[in-house]
């Protein structure tokens, strides 16, 4: 993995630093391989108390191609919760129109990566079968989850209790006003919109223009109104693939109804294995990814072999573990319902709009959070703000549904919405309609008009 060097000792304008109008110290930017320039800013651990101890926050960016056609700057975080700077090499090719216009730059969340990392020493105890089907296993996984928190909780130090979004709204003002910008120009993907809201929230006054791609919701307070749509949307991905099955040859149940046979593996589940063991039915809802076509014939073989009594296939973990720390911040933000009890009654809600498999949707939050200690939050609220920012979520994604964008957009008020049949990450993707968009509202702050939309890349 890509190491940066952070860097040394003067302010960005080029003379010796003080602390500017947020307490903060700027460090000069420094070459730090891979086309990148690294520096540092320091933040108070705890906004609450900007008196007290600081934090080091490391920065990276990709400059400008041209000095001299160089409008501003553009603050970029493409998620997680987690660090961004490792990444920021693998995204240049992605991220590199921009640096036609822009010094494209991004920062550590507190926590992670260059800024203060903190390194649980238990490592959580996240399972690939997320879905819990019985209380005993649930109350086990509670208790695991809960020792990794408290041991994470100790390794963080003056740090715990800080690591929200109400804290990193605070740090991106900070950065903003170390590198010099009257106002921040953002552009967030997936967990970057939570920091987004925030900020728009808290300084309305010094936001620039702001893109939001893929958006995660943290206006609404009803967990069932917060969970109603991701349930749907995966639902609909289900159909979508069994679409999918009946029109390709090459789809491995191609000529049968679908639906049919997964109501039918649902049913047969626990369904033996190779080895010996058995797939629960749990198992199976949790590990069948119908987000993406490149998922679709995967999925297809092995609900036929299951089907024929084999359930192997699904005995395969894919797909990264989310950083450990990732949930602490991530629970912070979302507090959710940690008895099982109640779990299971919105499960029991869910199963009424998305009955095959949209119900999954209940389970992953409490697996993140179920146990983890108490600490201060930053729980979901309206936000009521002016700001014209440019949104985009995918039809077909569960994870940040369009309905999480809609809703943002709607209360971010100025803002527009800009409809596309795509999935995560809209921008990085490639889509050229989406990207043609993006690049006339950051350079001239016109967004598209009311109903505009896209066609799938």
């Amino acid at each position: 993995m890509w190491k940066p060097i952070i860097a040394a000792v003067l302010s960005l304008t080029g003379h010796t630093p003080g602390p500017d109008a947020t307490g903060t110290d700027a460090q000069l930017w420094q070459d730090c391989g891979d086309g990148l320039q690294c520096a540092q800013v320091a933040v108070p651990v705890d906004w609450a108390r900007p008196s007290g101890g600081k934090i080091t926050l490391g920065l990276a960016k990709l400059p400008a191609r041209d000095p001299a056609t160089r409008r501003d700057s553009l603050v970029v975080n493409l998620g997680g919760p987690g660090e961004q700077i490792a990444w920021l090499p693998h995204v240049k090719t992605q991220l590199g129109e921009l640096t036609q216009w822009f010094d494209v730059v991004t920062f550590d969340p507190r926590g992670f990566g260059r800024s203060n990392p903190v390194t649980c020493p238990t490592p959580s105890p996240q399972e690939a079968e997320y879905v819990f089907a019985t209380k005993e296993r649930f109350d086990r996984y509670v208790q695991a989850n809960h020792e990794f928190g408290t041991s994470c909780t100790a390794a963080a130090g003056a740090l715990a209790g800080t690591l929200n979004s109400w804290q990193v709204a605070r740090d991106m003002d900070a950065v903003r006003s170390a590198i010099g910008e009257p106002r921040l120009n953002y552009y967030g993907n997936s967990y970057g919109t939570m920091f987004a809201q925030a900020y728009a929230e808290f300084f309305p006054h010094r936001v620039g223009r702001m893109y939001l791609d893929s958006v995660i919701d943290h206006t609404t307070p009803s967990t069932r109104d917060w969970l109603t749509p991701r349930a749907e949307t995966d639902e609909r991905n289900l159909r979508l693939f069994a679409e999918w099955c009946a029109t390709d040859p090459k789809c491995a149940l191609h000529g049968r109804d679908v639906l049919k046979v997964w109501d039918e593996v649902i049913a047969l589940a626990p369904i033996p294995t190779a080895s010996g063991g058995s797939v629960s039915a749990t198992r199976i809802v949790a590990r069948s990814f119908v987000a993406y076509r490149s998922q679709w014939p995967g999925l297809a073989e092995s609900l036929k072999q299951a089907r024929a009594g084999d359930a192997t296939r699904f005995t395969v973990d894919v797909g990264a573990r989310d950083p450990d720390l990732s949930r602490i911040m991530f629970c912070a933000d979302f507090p959710y319902p940690a008895d099982y009890r109640a779990v299971k009654a919105l499960e029991a809600r869910m199963r009424e709009v998305a009955p095959r498999i949209g119900w999954r949707q209940v389970w992953p939050m409490a697996n993140h959070c179920a146990g983890l200690p108490s600490t201060k939050t930053f729980p979901q609220h309206p936000v009521h703000a002016r700001i014209p920012a440019l949104v985009v979520n995918g039809d077909y994604d569960a994870v940040t549904p369009p309905a999480d964008g809609r809703r943002v957009a709607a209360q971010l008020k100025g803002s527009r919405y800009l409809q596309v049949p795509a999935r995560h990450a809209v921008y990085l993707t490639g889509n050229p309609c989406v990207r043609g968009h993006v690049h006339k509202y950051l350079t001239t702050g016109e967004l598209p008009p009311e109903g505009t939309s896209c066609p799938e890349h």
